[in-house]
């Protein structure tokens, strides 16, 4: 199976542009220097990662509180794999590589509020609140599961989930653009999208 999906590989790199996709893997490293020297850092997609966090938020509501709490990120989370199994479909491989770094930027920000579950410093945001008091989410699911006083420890485990999906995102996307370099047979940069 591997096999096939090499040569699958191989094959939908041939004539492609590299040069269109290139600023994008290139970002995928800004993104990840900015993450490792600032646990604060939002990214470009951080509206797009609140926006599916609180849809998740809405979609799991109906299956009591624990689900409504965890739904936020549980959906967030999903998203970049859903993506992954269109873009598979489609049999975009670039694609994949890029929702690689996209989890990467969820997985980021997710660290950031489960190191603060404690102490609650960060600002929470709850369109859906209506004057009601917000509730942390990673505050009430480490205190419902027993392990709030294991916050910091769950951050650094996500950060490095973190960082190991930037990592394969731009190891994936890397291949990629070298195959678009090297295979078929038109100068590199004369070749089609």
């Amino acid at each position: 199976m591997f096999n096939v999906l090499y040569q699958d590989v191989r094959q939908w790199c041939r004539g492609k542009w590299a040069i269109v996709r290139f600023p994008l893997w290139a970002g995928s490293f800004y993104i990840l220097y900015h993450y490792l020297i600032n646990p604060d850092y939002g990214s470009i997609l951080s509206p797009l990662n609140l926006g599916i966090h609180e849809l998740g938020h809405l979609l799991c509501m109906p299956f009591g509180q624990l689900m409504h709490i965890a739904g936020g990120t549980l959906v967030e989370v999903l998203a970049p794999f859903l993506a992954m199994l269109n873009f598979l479909r489609q049999k975009d491989y670039f694609a994949i590589s890029l929702c690689f770094s996209w989890l990467s930027t969820i997985l980021f920000e997710v660290a950031r509020y489960v190191s603060d579950a404690r102490a609650r410093a960060l600002p929470l945001v709850s369109p859906f609140s209506f004057g009601e008091d917000i509730i942390h989410d990673w505050n009430y699911l480490l205190t419902h599961w027993g392990i709030l006083e294991h916050d910091q420890l769950l951050a650094f485990l996500i950060r490095l989930a973190a960082g190991t999906a930037m990592i394969a995102g731009l190891f994936l996307g890397g291949w990629i653009l070298w195959l678009m370099l090297t295979l078929g047979d038109e100068p590199a940069s004369f070749k089609k999208t």
